[in-house]
């Protein structure tokens, strides 16, 4: 079973912590069930989780430069961020 917190509106008490949230877009529309890697600065993988019927992601993270990738049926995206503590909201288009 997996470890990810649920995904999804709720929300969440960030306090000191780095969040990284946001959704999955194809065509103008949400992805639900498209895979959301977090991948380090030097392209590692770190971890993956699936979105939420709304195509919503979250992952808590370290501060710091962070690349998001998007794998899907209809496609892939990818998109680099520089995370601080706090939220940060982001959103991952599918070409």
């Amino acid at each position: 079973m997996c470890a990810a917190p649920k995904q999804g509106n709720t929300l969440i008490e960030v306090g000191n912590q780095t969040v990284i949230q946001g959704q999955v877009w194809h065509d103008g529309a949400p992805v639900a069930g498209a895979y959301v890697r977090l991948l380090d600065s030097t392209d590692e993988f770190t971890a993956e989780v699936v979105t939420s019927p709304e195509g919503e992601f979250r992952f808590f993270a370290a501060p710091g430069e962070w690349k998001l990738r998007s794998l899907a049926q209809v496609g892939k995206g990818e998109r680099v961020l520089a995370a601080e503590v706090g939220l940060n909201e982001t959103t991952l288009v599918i070409e």
